[in-house]
């Protein structure tokens, strides 16, 4: 099954109008229909912000006159919510249930938006039962899923996003499974099965394993992507307990904060 349905999450920034760029060009490749959400969240007793509205109606226009002249079909989502504690990442949960993909931005910690939490690519991939496609807030991505780097690791996350990837893998010129080995080299055995699962779904992929010694396996992996040219990185995720509360794996979470590429995550 391919992608039909792609939600993106926007803003007024740089970056929001970076996404909607991907987001067209994901939604032309995959002959998906564009669904763009734009949120506002105050306090019930906050008077209406002017600014923000207005600059709702900003990026309602861009949105609807990019999507127009791309031909591509498209819906405008605008949530006021004036409720006390509503949530924008239960919102855009609710939304997400409804879609193949879900496009959102990268956290940028120096320029917080009022309207869209920190953890909230970490609580969306937790929380949505779909996959994320988390696009970092520097850069331009128009060719995202050209080159294709799955971390690979056995287990029910790392399969979950490889099959939840595979729209984007079909669609790939290069397709490289990675993932970490110890450093006495011996080769995962799982590396011969998922290649022989990808080419049954006529993906052509190359393997690599690569040896960390004590470099953060994170790091290594963000290191892999820069030297490969890689423009998608596809990995699951598992949820730990952290301070009585889900959160994702350290090597997930330390990407998200580095991020120099789009990652794909699934849960």
């Amino acid at each position: 099954m391919g992608f039909r349905e792609i939600l993106v999450h926007l803003d007024n920034s740089d970056a929001g109008a970076v996404r909607l760029d991907l987001s067209i060009a994901y939604a032309l490749k995959h002959g998906a229909r564009l669904r763009g959400l734009y949120l506002i969240t105050h306090s019930y007793y906050e008077p209406r912000d002017i600014d923000e509205q207005a600059s709702a109606a900003s990026v309602e226009e861009l949105f609807m006159r990019k999507t127009s002249q791309a031909g591509v079909t498209a819906e405008w989502v605008y949530r006021d919510w004036s409720v006390i504690g509503a949530d924008v990442t239960d919102l855009i949960t609710i939304q997400a249930y409804y879609a193949d993909l879900i496009m959102i931005g990268q956290t940028n910690s120096g320029a917080p938006s009022r309207n869209t939490p920190t953890d909230l690519p970490e609580r969306l991939v937790l929380m949505c039962g779909r996959p994320v496609l988390i696009v970092p807030y520097a850069g331009t991505f128009e060719n995202a899923g050209d080159r294709i780097m799955i971390a690979w690791k056995a287990g029910r996350e790392s399969i979950r996003a490889v099959h939840d990837a595979l729209p984007c893998l079909k669609k790939a010129r290069h397709v490289e499974v990675v993932g970490i080995g110890a450093p006495s080299g011996v080769v995962d055995g799982t590396f011969s099965d998922i290649h022989a699962v990808l080419e049954r779904h006529d993906v052509r992929t190359t393997t690599e394993l690569i040896n960390t010694g004590s470099f953060p396996v994170a790091d290594m992996l963000l290191n892999t992507a820069c030297e490969q040219k890689i423009d998608l990185l596809v990995m699951g995720t598992y949820a730990h307990t952290r301070r009585g509360s889900l959160g994702l794996s350290p090597i997930a979470g330390h990407i998200l904060k580095h991020l120099t590429v789009p990652v794909l995550m699934s849960h």
